[in-house]
């Protein structure tokens, strides 16, 4: 089995429940000053792409090592016995920092908030990831650079480099993004210079339509949020995403999966002789994977709980349909189908299925 390491951001995730069968027209209708808003038990959970998608990928039957950063914190000890529930473990403990948490109100109705701490995750660097852990690594994935300071500030060097080096041994790799907040030191980054220096060393690139029409195409984003709706609800995923797509392939990554909510997803890949640039570990069948454009309609989810999570369990779905040698349709689908399972529960890991138990489902018309 080949080996995946997945890095970056970490968390605990604290989830407030609210009641069943109720519904909000608006968050502003909710979070009123002075108001008690009654909830059930919170739902608390390892968070960020690390503990979402590592974990993920290690029960959908991958060779994972996790590479994060706590505190020596209740909250680090906590992230900590989680993983090890699952058999995983290896993150690193930062004495002088607080562990990352994240308050997701998961609210009936609306789309998430995050109230987030990043903590440990800004002293990450790529020197936290010994030499000896890349030992027969086949992919290398990474998640969440926005909420990382030192992957993001100067131009994002530090994250360029550790791609860079990453490709040097032939090993694949994938990169995930997180949302921004503009009123941060992270949001008056220049995105799309940060993007240009790392994309040419991604092999695949999978981040949200919110999240990269923030940083490539911001007069747009404000258009589309200025509505107060879900920005992907009703997306036309040839007209309005496959044009991103076309231009982060510009940028560099051989490969751009734009996770798109309710629209579904596409998938976009570059010709040949960039695809036969990725890292050779992999051994991706790169005629199968050349000039390919897929557009993945959403599955209907039995019932929707919290989104919380879902877009980096489908990330890992992709990724281990990757890993298995599966065709790029038959990825999209599966990921879209993982993420329709993640939203049924409160937590993100819970509600995942086996990839094949996914295939037999989208057989029978799902």
């Amino acid at each position: 089995m080949r080996k995946v390491i997945a890095a970056g951001h970490i968390c605990l995730d604290i989830t407030p429940v609210f009641p069943a069968g109720k519904r909000y027209d608006s968050l502003s209708s909710l979070l009123v000053p002075g108001k008690l808003i009654q909830t059930e038990a919170a739902d608390v959970h390892t968070g960020g792409s690390v503990a979402n998608t590592g974990l993920a990928l290690k029960l959908l039957g991958c060779d994972v090592t996790l590479m994060g950063k706590v505190g020596d914190d209740s909250f680090g000890t906590m992230i900590r016995s989680i993983l090890a529930q699952y058999g995983a473990g290896g993150l690193l403990v930062d004495p002088e920092s607080s562990t990352s948490y994240s308050v997701v109100l998961a609210v009936p109705g609306q789309d998430r908030v995050f109230l987030h701490s990043p903590g440990a995750n800004d002293t990450f660097t790529g020197a936290d990831i010994p030499e000896e852990a890349l030992e027969d690594a086949a992919l290398f994935h990474f998640g969440y650079p926005p909420l990382m300071r030192r992957t993001w500030e100067n131009d994002g060097a530090e994250l360029t480099a550790l791609y860079r080096r990453m490709k040097e041994k032939g090993i694949a790799t994938s990169l995930d993004l997180a949302a921004v907040d503009p009123n941060t030191p992270a949001g008056q980054a220049d995105w799309e210079k940060i993007l240009s220096g790392v994309l040419p060393y991604v092999d695949f690139f999978v981040p949200s339509f919110e999240e990269l029409c923030w940083m490539l195409d911001r007069e747009r984003y404000d258009r589309l949020v200025a509505g107060g709706r879900d920005m992907t609800d009703g997306l036309d995923l040839e007209t309005e995403v496959l044009p991103l797509a076309e231009r982060v392939l510009s940028m560099g990554c051989r490969a751009a999966m734009i996770k798109c909510g309710t629209s579904g997803m596409l998938l976009r890949t570059a010709g040949r002789a960039c695809m036969e640039r990725v890292g050779s570990r992999l051994e991706l069948d790169t005629g199968t994977w050349s000039n390919q454009t897929v557009l993945q309609s959403c599955f209907k989810a039995d019932i929707v709980r919290s989104g919380a999570g879902a877009g980096d369990t489908s990330i890992a779905a992709f990724l281990a349909a990757v890993l298995s040698g599966r065709k790029p349709a038959e990825c999209v689908a599966l990921a879209c189908a993982e993420g329709a399972c993640c939203v049924t529960t409160y937590d993100t890991l819970s509600g995942l299925k086996p990839l094949d138990e996914l295939e037999e489902r989208i057989r029978k018309g799902w």
